[in-house]
């Protein structure tokens, strides 16, 4: 019998820096891919399964239709017209908490089935089209942000239905990342949202569009190394997602020690409803940060872009 072989993939995860919740309604959002994200391993086999975190998620058994990671590997192996494979995934990032998680996963799955497809003397659907097709199963109508950090990885400028635009910072950013408490659902977050700008439509678009110009003016400080004044629009962000309702009481809290601490700025990144913050530290401050998140008794570090 012949060595079995094995198609691999990898992806980033990210954090926002500004434009969460405004990016659904065709705001830009910026970017930043995070090193730590997910790995895939499938192989060719006679059943199809995904284990993921310890769980093992088969095709075609009666759980499977209740199991959204195994309906989201269903709608990839579809799109991929691909055979029976048995996949593996190992994720380097808390789920659920803002950082792109799943657009990891499923991009990086979508770069094994692609490396077996073409292996197959198949053309494979395009990347983004494959991770959508996962993210979607998960989060409804993805904006594709998330899918596109995890496939570009470094700075990016992203707006819906455009191709993202890698940016090159004048100078690099020192970001920390805090896990805060357990995420909410995106689709939850993103509904209720939703809910409160068709119950108060001036009031919302007012916020949304307010957080679309902070990110138009973060873009320009990026590029001009200007980060005393990109920290304060990440901190007038968090502000006005607070009054969009996503924040919590401990996403606030660590806000307010990291800026305490010495940080430029900080916000929560992603849905909201818990999960993650981020600062923007200059190099001389990070510790300090750092040193405060944990003494709230915090998980944290310094992820490289």
């Amino acid at each position: 019998m012949g060595a079995v072989t094995t198609y691999r993939g990898h992806a980033a995860g990210k954090v926002i820096l500004l434009g969460e919740h405004a990016v659904v309604y065709g705001s830009p959002a910026l970017v930043v891919g995070l090193d730590r994200g997910a790995s895939a391993e499938l192989q060719l086999s006679d059943m199809a399964e995904l284990s993921l975190g310890g769980a093992r998620h088969p095709l075609g058994s009666a759980a499977s239709a209740e199991s959204l990671p195994a309906r989201a590997f269903q709608a990839l192996l579809q799109l991929f017209s691909a055979p029976h494979v048995t996949a593996r995934v190992t994720l380097e990032l808390p789920p659920g908490a803002g950082l792109g998680a799943s657009a990891a996963i499923g991009v990086a799955l979508a770069r094994a089935l692609t490396e077996l497809t073409l292996a197959r003397g198949l053309s494979a659907p395009p990347l983004a089209e494959a991770a959508l097709a996962w993210e979607n199963v998960f989060h409804g109508n993805a904006s594709g942000v998330d899918t596109a950090a995890a496939e570009h990885g470094g700075y990016l400028w992203f707006r819906r239905g455009s191709a993202p635009e890698q940016l090159q910072p004048a100078q690099p950013l020192t970001l920390l990342v805090a896990l805060v408490q357990s995420g909410a659902s995106t689709r939850q977050m993103v509904e209720g949202v939703a809910a409160r700008r068709a119950a108060q439509p001036a009031r919302v678009e007012a916020l949304l569009a307010e957080i679309g110009v902070l990110v138009e003016a973060a873009r320009l400080c990026l590029l001009a190394g200007e980060h005393a004044q990109l920290g304060q629009l990440m901190s007038r962000n968090h502000r006005l997602l607070v009054e969009l309702g996503v924040s919590t009481p401990a996403l606030d809290h660590a806000v307010n020690v990291a800026e305490a601490a010495g940080a430029l700025g900080a916000k929560l990144t992603g849905a909201g409803g818990g999960g993650c913050v981020v600062a923007l530290a200059s190099a001389a401050q990070a510790a300090r940060v750092h040193e405060a998140w944990r003494g709230l008794g915090l998980s944290c570090w310094p992820p490289s872009s």
